[in-house]
């Protein structure tokens, strides 16, 4: 039986690998804050499952606490997951937020090149690190060019990797992922912001919802589509290589809104209101990812439809206020 380490088991993306590899006959070990375990909330999206997996409590940007983790878990694949993604302009949150991204890749890759060589890791990138890219659609051979801390600590991660796969021989991989929603997003992403907000507006709990730019582009799939690609790079019979995990197809939050409203019947332009303290600076160029090399290799492709997302989402937020009320 193959053992797993996930580190962000918790998360969005961290739930759905653990449900795809308990499917496939692993043995899923996961990595978490105490002070998450501590939490209901923050565990929920393991409720279904938490009985067949082993969680450990770890402060990955603890190189001795990292260390005797992989020590007790000897896996053969490691999931790094796990990230600080808080969009903050404070120089303090800047320090801590690249702090924590970038040594807790180092502190696993150096435990595991050390204590279990033949272990295989998969890093979580971001199409964060091309930022301001140079075209679009985006590949494996753009240019990066972050624009926030959490972009530059990606990238500064996926250098790392690329170091220990090419001086240690590690097999050490980065998925470039885009956008990928679930009904297990975060509210702190404006997709799980609309489709509750949404919900809201449906059930009267509320009037409208505050967003920024309503031309904002993204490229946004399925995240338990998403997991399999990782699962995938990590059993890839070409060797270890990065790839682009994208739908290559555009949306706005306009498209969103407009999927979403009609999912309850209502027009979104009758509850929206715009704040300008909610603009970003937005991309010359849109940050689509073009996921050919990954289909041509491990003929992976995203399925699930964008309105099928939006549509899942919206529902379950409904589901959820409705049991509270």
């Amino acid at each position: 039986m193959k053992k797993a380490l996930i580190t962000g088991i918790n998360g969005q993306d961290g739930s759905h690998l653990a449900e795809l590899l308990l499917s496939k006959g692993y043995e899923v070990h996961g990595a978490i804050r105490r002070s998450s375990i501590e939490s209901s909330t923050k565990m929920s999206n393991l409720k279904n499952i938490i009985a067949r997996i082993k969680l450990h409590t770890c402060s990955l940007d603890n190189h001795l606490a990292v260390y005797k983790l992989i020590a007790a878990v000897q896996p053969d694949e490691c999931y790094h997951l796990a990230a600080s993604s808080f969009v903050s302009y404070s120089y303090e949150d800047e320090v801590s937020i690249f702090a924590t991204n970038f040594t807790a890749t180092h502190y696993i890759l150096s435990s595991i090149r050390e204590l279990f060589p033949q272990c295989r890791v998969y890093f979580a990138g971001s199409s964060e690190m091309f930022g301001n890219a140079d075209h679009t659609p985006q590949n494996e051979d753009t240019k990066f060019n972050p624009r926030s801390i959490y972009g530059i600590s990606k990238l500064s991660s996926y250098h790392v990797v690329k170091n220990y796969r090419e001086q240690h021989g590690l097999y050490a991989c980065t998925g470039f992922t885009y956008n990928h929603e679930s009904p297990r997003r975060s509210h702190a992403f404006v997709t799980r912001k609309i489709t509750s907000g949404v919900a809201k507006v449906a059930l009267k709990l509320a009037k409208k919802i505050e967003l920024g730019n309503l031309e904002a582009v993204r490229d946004w799939g399925y995240a338990p589509e998403y997991v399999e690609a990782m699962w995938l790079m990590l059993n890839n019979p070409h060797g270890p290589r990065d790839y682009v995990i994208a739908t290559g197809i555009p949306h706005t939050i306009k498209d969103l809104l407009q999927t979403a409203f009609a999912v309850v019947g209502l027009n979104y332009q009758n509850h929206i209101d715009i704040n300008n303290e909610f603009f970003r600076p937005g991309e010359q160029v849109p940050l689509i990812g073009n996921p050919l090399n990954i289909y041509q290799d491990l003929g992976w492709r995203s399925t699930v439809k964008f309105e099928h997302i939006i549509e899942e989402m919206v529902l379950n937020d409904l589901n959820l206020l409705k049991l509270k009320s």
